[in-house]
């Protein structure tokens, strides 16, 4: 019979590191002969005459070697060949030109190859574990992982996957109001999965539309099923998102079926990333129809469309403006976010005869000061002058020096006049 290596217990401690570890048991026994092989072959020169036979279930392995019998003083190589008295020994019957398999313990070798293969196994299915995580991730990239806390830095957030595998979330990726304690699980998107020197690194995301898609994919049963599309998702983490959605099923309100019963389904979603408010709106293919929708709560007088630039202009009654803009701004910015277009709100008031359009002072004003006081709805001079200077003050983020200059050449083109 085979006699086992010094250590019996080796295949069980690989065996264990394979169930925390995510190294499948049939690459571990192919990297376990490979390892065996690779020392033999640098003791002898050659591992041909060797076989190995691993053997899970029981725990151990074998190693064979296979050596022809030479007369005693033909001896050349103790490795390939075997004297005819030593042959003997094993078996009375062994003659000359025959060829012998006997058993090998490996501890024999000395400590010095027991310690070259512990050594190469470990470096090889370190190997072998990065590849198999970085081969896992990469296919998870755009899906939703929960992660247990276990470091908070000041910049990133160390999670841990089932498996105790790291997975960071950096600052940058993470809600404004988001708090997290060790031990918690959290959920986020994976964004991104790095390889460099072959050392992984899986970056994930809570701030990313995809991230809010794929809850909404989890929540809500019309959408995992392909009955209601996703289309547009404009997002500000942590603030406000706008989500257009489209269903295939004429029978299905896909606006409703995503809020839920009394908001059901909406609220878990909400509640994930820290009560973000979000607004559920009908896509259409109808660009004039669809940036109006995403203006709401306000309602659009009129629209005009530049295709070529990506550009609208949009008119809304004197009240309606706040509500298009929203406050801080925020809810244009989602809607051109939504829409990918970039709008322009103005005052729906007719322009008489003496008023003129900010646009045509772009060689006293800087443009970009003229864009700050079209986002509050004014896009001519009288507009601007119909504004108390409190109210501009308020409303725009310039500098009183600069609404001061402002109104002097609006108020001198008049005295011109």
């Amino acid at each position: 019979m085979a006699r086992k290596a010094a250590e019996p217990s080796m295949i069980e401690t690989f065996a264990d590191f394979k169930e925390n570890k995510n190294v499948d048991r049939t690459t571990l026994i192919s990297v376990l002969e490979e390892s065996f092989r690779n020392v033999i072959s640098k003791m002898f020169g050659s591992d041909e005459n060797y076989s190995i036979i691993i053997n899970p279930d029981k725990g151990d392995f074998e190693i064979w070697r296979n050596r022809l019998v030479v007369a005693d003083d033909a001896l050349k190589d103790s490795n390939l060949q075997i004297t005819l008295t030593e042959a003997q020994k094993i078996d009375a019957d062994y003659e000359i030109g025959e060829e012998i398999t006997d058993a090998v313990d490996f501890a024999g070798f000395g400590r010095r190859a027991v310690l070259n293969l512990r050594q190469a196994l470990s470096s090889k299915i370190l190997e072998l574990q990065k590849d198999s995580l970085f081969s896992k991730y990469k296919d998870q990239i755009g899906q939703i992982v929960v992660g247990e806390v276990y470091q908070v830095w000041k910049k990133e957030v160390l999670l841990l996957d089932d498996d105790g595998n790291e997975l960071l979330l950096p600052k940058t990726e993470q809600i404004p109001n988001d708090f997290f304690r060790k031990g918690e699980t959290r959920r986020a998107v994976v964004v991104k999965v790095d390889n460099e020197n072959n050392n992984p690194k899986i970056i994930l995301s809570r701030t990313s539309p995809l991230f809010m898609q794929r809850l909404f994919e989890l929540e809500v049963p019309e959408i995992h099923d392909g009955l209601i599309t996703i289309k547009r998702i404009g997002r500000i983490p942590g603030e406000r998102a706008k989500v257009a959605v489209e269903s295939y099923d004429d029978r299905i309100d896909p606006v409703g079926a995503c809020v839920g019963m009394k908001g059901a389904r909406i609220h878990g979603i909400v509640r994930e990333l820290c009560n973000e408010n979000i607004d559920v709106i009908n896509y259409t293919a109808n660009i004039n129809l669809f940036i109006q929708r995403a203006l709401s709560p306000a309602k659009v007088s009129s629209i005009k469309i530049d295709e070529e630039n990506r550009k609208a202009e949009v008119f809304l009654r004197p009240e309606e403006v706040s509500l298009a803009i929203g406050k801080g701004g925020l809810n244009i910015k989602l809607a051109s976010m939504l829409t990918e277009y970039t709008i322009d709100v103005f005052r729906d008031v007719e322009i008489d005869n003496e008023d003129i359009y900010l646009d045509e002072f772009s060689d006293e004003i800087e443009p970009w000061v003229i864009e700050q006081f079209k986002t509050i709805g004014c896009n001519t001079a009288k507009n601007v002058l119909a504004q108390s200077r409190e109210d501009l003050i308020a409303k725009t983020d310039l500098e009183e020096g600069t609404i001061d200059e402002v109104l002097g050449i609006l108020k001198a083109e008049f005295e011109e006049e």
